[in-house]
């Protein structure tokens, strides 16, 4: 499926964006912390044969997998100053630089993962765009990478639920906030720490994506998995901005075609890891419930949102436009 789908990508982009005109090549160096067996892997080296293919040569990248070119803050300064041309980033660690990336940091702003790819591409994606352009990270591809949902020794189907539980978060005042505000007791601790922790009950529960739940462990000692979506956070595929705005409209079209082609490709080998994911937690006797209306835990981050837009009032049209996009 993944040879036959990218051989077609290939051969699709390079017929419709073929440069045929000369010009100086351009050499990339392409930044990903992650190595073979992730979907982010495959995607970016697609997108650099892609760009090769649909400029015609005339800009090529070479993709460094597995964060040989450093961790992810120095590659961020470096894609920023331009001593690298790009990388594939979280927008998590974007946020402390970029106040409009923060916007997929705050709980429950988006209904699923489709609705935060609808808000990605509308007026408030393009907002983002310009912010995290403006500081020298354009963003030229959406990567899907899934969504945090708790898990625990009981089903979670409303906030009310989540009342007394001790319950492992990042450590982000936005995510505290959440389980506070849930009537929970957050518990900020290194992911290294959370097998042993939900063992022996020093918490009562976790959240991460399918993916995470199932190749570290966690579903073995814990019994249920809610559909709760609370974190619904992309990784992108961002270009210095210097970089790419010195090239022509042409090429610039082209490498953005070709970011949007690798970024569906990643998008479904996502789909079929997190499918499996699920799949095989499940047969492991994991109880695993969809969560309808997810409604109520929205209206349980107000006061979330509330001091949250009093410390940044100029995020409140970014906020209201996320939620009111269908």
């Amino acid at each position: 499926m993944k040879r036959t789908l990218k051989t077609s990508i290939i051969a699709a982009l390079a017929a419709a964006t073929m440069i045929t005109t000369a010009a100086s090549a351009e050499n990339w160096r392409a930044w990903n912390i992650h190595s073979d067996g992730h979907p982010n892997t495959p995607a970016m080296d697609l997108f650099a044969e892609l760009v090769e293919a649909s400029t015609n040569g005339e800009v090529t990248v070479d993709v460094f997998h597995g964060g040989v070119l450093g961790t992810q803050p120095d590659a961020l300064e470096q894609v920023r100053i331009g001593a690298i041309e790009l990388g594939n980033f979280s927008l998590g660690p974007i946020g402390p630089m970029v106040k409009e990336a923060n916007l997929v940091s705050l709980p429950f702003i988006f209904k699923s993962v489709p609705h935060m790819f609808r808000v990605l591409d509308g007026e408030a994606g393009e907002i983002m765009s310009k912010g995290m352009a403006d500081a020298g990270l354009m963003p030229i591809g959406w990567f899907d990478a899934g969504a945090r949902s708790f898990y625990s020794q009981k089903a979670i189907e409303t906030p009310d639920d989540v009342k007394g539980l001790k319950i492992r978060v990042m450590n982000n005042d936005l995510y505290t906030a959440m389980i506070s505000a849930m009537g929970g007791n957050p518990s900020p601790m290194a992911f290294s720490e959370v097998q042993q922790a939900l063992k022996t009950g020093v918490v009562d529960g976790a959240e991460n994506n399918f993916p995470s739940f199932k190749n570290v462990g966690h579903y073995e000692v814990t019994s249920h998995y809610s559909l709760s979506e609370h974190l619904i956070i992309p990784e992108c595929i961002c270009v210095n901005t210097k970089k790419f705005e010195a090239l022509s409209p042409e090429l610039q079209n082209a490498i953005r075609a070709s970011a949007k082609a690798a970024s569906l490709y990643q998008r479904a080998l996502w789909s079929v890891q997190s499918g499996q994911a699920r799949t095989e937690v499940e047969a492991a006797g994991i109880k695993v419930n969809e969560i309808a209306d997810k409604g109520p835990f929205q209206d349980a981050m107000d006061a979330v949102y509330d001091e949250y837009l009093k410390a940044n009032p100029d995020m409140k049209k970014l906020v209201e436009l996320a939620k009111a996009t269908k």
